[in-house]
């Protein structure tokens, strides 16, 4: 151990450990140690010099002082057989560290000083120390005794106030019991109030639901036929009819293809406030797609001042996208600007951001503008911008407010601003997203229905290395005769060989009878073909769920 020497004590008998007591105590109240720290090193001290003796061994102490600690080191004959017992462990339990080494004759027992002291100095301490005079047992055991009752008194004491704290803490306790019942009370009452809105918002969706069925069932349908027969009158096949009667009849035609088409935005609308719109991506040509919409919606502008143009970088020229969703913002975005231009152009540019790996869509316009304030307002629900702007075309308000839905649904933005020219700019940012390596290399689709092939290809675009279609089983099976398939694709309903025997075909021919197939039907039953490697309904097919049947088929292959 390190530090000055203060004192160095011989402990020969009993007298001498009363004479090392009273040392600790004094040398530990010099050095800045509390009344309870004075008492703990003072007896470790005498436990110490206590169990020494019994064992019949002479020794020595020397306390030392250093800026941080008390330390008192004492040394006796290494050879002494020293067995430290429970003198020993009682005086470690009284100091912060002790140093029990019998084979080299050594004990250090270690107490810290408090931060801050202000003890006396080490010439101090001695000089206070050397002008003790001797004690004998009974003064020694005196001051014990009196040391013992003033702990004794700080216990009562501290006892009185535990007492009361435990007290303080039990009114403290069985208020906040009283406390917590009651808000457990209230929360039970808001869990029922909850549960009753709940069940009403359910009750309230399944009624809107019920709605917008009947809706789509009860408006869509006779405007659809109100649109057909329009068409047979005012068309080549009808008979002629006069000027005025044309008139009243393409009215009739307008009226019901613009009630047709709010009804239609109409259930876009509610489709998207229930969550229930769900992307499906796929890889779209941006380049074919973009001359699409330019030569739909050129014509019917009626406006021959006004040109419309599509601009394609090949950096953009193709990404991984809703083919669908992508059509209806674009169209609606084409669609207003068309329409509220009466001079000048409406331009489309389709480019890419690298740096943020987007692909950006801008639309921009020289018509009558939309006023800073309104650029938001317009994304609102049945808004209209009030002003000529009304009065130059009248709206549904339903537009934009699906198309930036349709936005969102594709993690994209869609944004409207002023253009310097006075017109308006939009535009429609998404992520570019990449198509891994196919998965499938030759994958055969055998479906009657000309449009359902064509949604599955979308779907399968990327996915598979090359798609091959069929409108029935037997072009099917001349197919794959010819070249075997990956896997294919069955519709069970079908004309000149219908899936089901096609699948049996495949079962007898040791070429394709290890073909995996997939069953994709409207037909609800639970006797399917054995050989099927899944079954998948039309209804409502989706992308992600169609690519995982795939995947799992193609796992399964040759079990």
């Amino acid at each position: 151990m390190t530090g000055e020497q203060l004192i160095r004590v011989r402990l020969d008998d009993d007298q001498d450990v009363f004479t090392m007591r009273r040392m600790g105590r004094e040398v530990a109240e010099a050095a800045g140690l509390a009344g309870p720290d004075q008492i703990r090193v003072a007896t470790a001290l005498s436990e110490i010099g206590r169990e020494l003796l019994s064992q019949g061994i002479v020794a020595s102490a020397s306390f030392l002082l250093d800026r941080d600690n008390l330390v008192v080191d004492i040394r006796f004959p290494a050879d002494s057989g020293f067995l430290p017992a429970d003198g020993a462990a009682l005086a470690g339990r009284l100091v912060d560290m002790i140093d029990c080494v019998p084979d080299e004759g050594r004990i250090s027992m270690l107490k810290r000083l408090p931060s801050g002291r202000r003890g006396a100095s080490a010439e101090e301490v001695r000089a206070k120390v050397s002008r003790l005079t001797p004690v004998t047992a009974m003064e020694e055991l005196k001051r014990q005794n009196q040391e013992l009752a003033e702990t004794l008194e700080e216990v009562m004491q501290l006892n009185t106030e535990l007492q009361e704290t435990n007290q303080g803490v039990l009114a403290l306790y069985n208020q906040l019991s009283a406390e917590l019942e009651e808000t457990n009370r209230g929360v039970v009452a808001l869990y029922a109030e909850l549960d009753e809105k709940s069940n009403q918002l359910r009750r309230m969706s399944d009624t809107r639901n019920r709605f917008w069925n009947t809706v789509s069932h009860e408006l869509r349908t006779p405007l659809n036929s109100i649109i057909g027969l329009v068409r047979l009158l005012v068309g080549p096949g009808g008979e002629p009819l006069g000027p005025e009667q044309l008139h009243q009849v393409q009215l009739i035609g307008a009226s019901a293809e613009t009630l047709l088409a709010l009804v239609t935005e109409l259930l876009d609308m509610a489709k998207a406030e229930s969550g229930r719109l769900d992307p499906q991506a796929s890889r779209v040509d941006l380049i074919a797609l973009s001359e699409r919409l330019g030569m739909t919606l050129r014509p019917t502008s009626g406006i021959e001042q006004v040109t419309l143009s599509v601009q394609v970088s090949e950096h953009a020229a193709e990404m991984v996208v809703d083919e669908g969703m992508l059509t209806k913002i674009l169209r609606n975005l084409l669609s207003n600007a068309l329409k509220f231009t009466e001079v000048g152009e409406v331009k489309l540019e389709v480019s890419s951001d690298g740096a943020n790996d987007e692909v950006v869509f801008v639309v921009t316009d020289t018509g009558i503008g939309i006023p800073e304030e309104h650029m938001e307002s317009v994304f609102e629900e049945f808004y209209q911008v009030p002003g000529p702007i009304q009065a130059r075309a009248k709206g549904t308000g339903l537009g934009l407010p699906y198309a930036r839905r349709l936005a969102e649904a594709m993690d994209g933005t869609l944004q409207l601003s002023a253009t310097p020219s006075g017109g308006t700019t939009a535009v429609l940012r998404l992520p570019q997203r990449h198509a891994g390596p196919p998965v499938v290399g030759r994958l055969l689709i055998a479906d009657d229905d000309e449009k359902f092939r064509a949604t599955v290809r979308r779907m399968l675009t990327g996915f598979a290395a090359r798609i091959d279609e069929a409108p029935d089983g037997l072009t099917a099976l001349e197919l794959m005769a010819a070249d075997p398939p990956d896997l294919v694709l069955v519709d069970l309903l079908m004309p000149r060989m219908d899936g089901a025997t096609l699948l049996l075909r495949m079962a007898d021919d040791e070429r394709l009878r290890d073909i995996p197939a997939i069953v994709v039907t409207v037909v609800t039953s639970h006797q399917y073909p054995q050989t099927a490697r899944a079954v998948i309904s039309k209804h409502d097919l989706r992308r992600d769920i169609l690519l995982e049947t795939v995947r799992h088929a193609l796992e399964h292959e040759g079990e």
